[in-house]
């Protein structure tokens, strides 16, 4: 497998630290609100990830952290007059339910900020050891101007980082590029004892406290949003690197943005939409299919056409299973046929081609296309009159379900008909078997004003929601 290195800007062979097992952290949400379709992008892309990992036979330890305190959730939870531990357990449940409606898996472990005081303590006391790291009245800032290897991520010397970043201006900071490690408590926070005094950790340092803390000084892979690549993470390779005097991580990726119609997502202009918001009027499949249908280092637009279309397409997949469904009951235990036996050839290439593009850089792209690939000739192949060879039916599906489980996708959707709906397909034959017709249709219109429409097959009625 080939990976992107956001570090090294170039395709690199994947060969992990230990033979067999992959280490692998991706910065996860500030717990503060619903997570909005901006940050469902990374969660997606990198569960996939991890997902084709595992599916290859890596044993992979995936942390994902979730930041519980932070300026956004002190003045929220001030707001609504709880404490921000109440407020950041809210939103964790809250995330864990959207998480699992688009399909992603939970990661090997889940830390908090606030769980992993010590940790970060410990960091900030290393750093501060070693000269990196100085205090002023109980604030705790790094010295970036002492990492010779700060912007080695953004590609961009320092001067050119200071002169396109927002600054945060205090007058007790030795360099204006200086961040904060540990920051002193203000009156009304929430605050820990530390050898500073009363105070809290700043954004950056967590990640690499979590990081150290439960999967070592170096990781395989760190990912995360592209937005994060500076400050965030330049931070966290500078903190890490000097704390503990090795690599932080062997391979960076970021995903591309996100835009709404064409516009970037901004709650002033109107376009700023949770997952929570999305789902309530798109199946959670759709849109993590949508994040999927292209390149993950590409940037995308998210608009109501481009949903209706990854719908659609996502519908054909949805067709072709349910119709292999309905085949495998009238399906003989015979040998294949010759247009099957070509069908099996074609099931086998677009299995290496859907593995060729995951290879390359989790092109899911092409990944979903070579999906397609089996659908078309399967739809091409077998024949709603019957004489079907059961195997083959059966191995088709499996290699939908296989292939559409490492992306989290195409998992059968709940389709039961109610004992009545079932009670007027039954009536509706036998009005059939009667030649009273006029009776079965108008059963087929009462079923098709509930959404149910009926397909009379050689073999059977075939019935499916309208979708």
């Amino acid at each position: 497998m080939r990976i992107y290195n956001t570090m090294t800007r170039q395709k690199e062979e994947f060969v992990p630290l230990e033979t067999g097992k992959v280490k692998m952290y991706s910065c996860g949400p500030t717990v503060y609100d619903y997570f909005h379709i901006g940050n469902a992008r990374p969660f997606i892309i990198f569960d996939t990830l991890r997902r084709y990992l595992e599916y290859l036979g890596y044993e992979v330890t995936f942390v994902q952290n979730f930041t519980d305190i932070d300026d956004k959730m002190i003045n929220r939870a001030n707001k609504e007059g709880i404490t921000v531990k109440e407020l950041g357990e809210r939103f964790i449940a809250e995330y864990f339910k959207d998480a699992e409606a688009l399909g992603i898996k939970r990661a090997t472990i889940h830390p908090k900020a606030t769980e992993n005081i010590d940790a970060i303590i410990d960091v900030v006391k290393k750093l501060e050891e070693k000269g990196y790291a100085y205090n002023v009245d109980g604030n705790v800032y790094f010295r970036t101007k002492k990492f010779k290897d700060y912007g080695k991520l953004s590609h961009q010397p320092l001067d050119e980082l200071e002169a396109g970043a927002r600054i945060d201006i205090n007058e007790g900071k030795e360099d204006p590029m200086d961040f904060a490690l540990w920051k002193a408590q203000k009156e009304g926070e929430p605050a820990w004892e530390s050898p500073w005094g009363m105070g809290r950790p700043g954004w950056h340092i967590e990640c690499s406290a979590m990081v150290n803390e439960y999967l070592g000084n170096t990781i395989d892979i760190h990912s995360g949003g592209k937005d994060l690549i500076f400050p965030h993470h330049e931070n966290e390779i500078a903190q890490s690197e000097c704390a503990n005097g090795c690599e932080f991580a062997h391979y960076w990726m970021h995903n591309g943005y996100i835009n709404i119609d064409n516009r970037k997502m901004s709650k002033s202009l109107g376009n700023f939409f949770t997952i929570r918001d999305i789902t309530e009027k798109y199946e959670p499949q759709v849109v993590r299919f949508f994040m999927l249908s292209a390149h993950y280092r590409s940037p995308v637009n998210f608009s109501d056409t481009l949903m209706a279309q990854a719908k659609s397409a996502m519908d054909r997949v949805y067709n072709c299973i349910e119709n292999l469904e309905f085949l495998k009951k009238s399906a003989m235990e015979k040998a294949a046929s010759d247009d099957e036996k070509l069908l099996l050839a074609e099931l086998e290439k677009a299995k290496k081609r859907f593995l060729d593009a995951m290879d390359d850089d989790l092109n899911t792209a092409d990944a979903i296309s070579a999906i397609f690939d089996i659908v078309s000739a399967a739809n091409k192949c077998f024949s709603e009159n019957g004489g079907n060879s059961l195997e083959v039916v059966e191995k088709t599906l499996s290699y939908i379900h296989e292939l559409g489980d490492v992306l989290g996708l195409f998992k059968d959707r709940q389709k039961s008909a109610s004992k009545e709906i079932e009670e007027l397909i039954e009536k509706r034959n036998e009005a059939r078997k009667a030649k009273n017709y006029q009776e079965a249709d108008r059963i087929r219109d009462e079923l098709k004003a509930r959404n149910i429409e009926l397909k009379d097959t050689p073999t059977g009625v075939k019935w499916s929601y309208i979708k």
